[in-house]
């Protein structure tokens, strides 16, 4: 596989994991300010998400999803952590290590593909600034 293809992947699945995430967490969160925060980022997710697959599929490539077990397994850790506390702040916490833990991998993928395609690296910069964007707005519910 090619390095703009492993990128292209990457951007899709990071994103993917967040549509997964947020669109979960949309039906356990009470306060509808952050629910409608929530709303903001899961439509961010899902623009990002939809590039990166039309990316894919015009260069040829296939779009590897997440795998069922990751899927499954994200699902079971949101509804454990979030079984007593489902607070803003909780959830909060929750999604800024979730996002810190995307800006390292976009910052590592960046250096390591560094010579993909401008428009390919562009949108992986793009996912890195939204990345950083959401952990300062969420400091906000903490």
């Amino acid at each position: 596989m090619s390095g703009n293809a492993e990128l292209l992947n990457f951007i899709y699945q990071n994103s993917q994991m967040g549509v997964d995430t947020i669109h979960q967490l949309i039906g356990i969160v009470e306060d509808e300010n952050f629910k409608n925060h929530l709303q903001s980022q899961l439509n961010e997710y899902q623009e990002i998400n939809t590039v990166a697959k039309s990316l894919l599929n015009k260069n040829g490539y296939d779009e590897k999803g997440i795998s069922t077990f990751d899927k499954f397994k994200t699902y079971l850790m949101i509804n454990m952590q979030t079984l007593t506390n489902k607070s803003s702040s909780h959830i909060s916490e929750m999604l800024i290590i979730g996002s810190n833990m995307g800006v390292i991998d976009a910052v590592k993928n960046i250096k390591r593909y560094q010579q993909a395609e401008h428009e390919i690296v562009g949108l992986m910069e793009k996912l890195l600034r939204f990345e950083e964007n959401n952990i300062q707005q969420l400091k906000n519910f903490l």
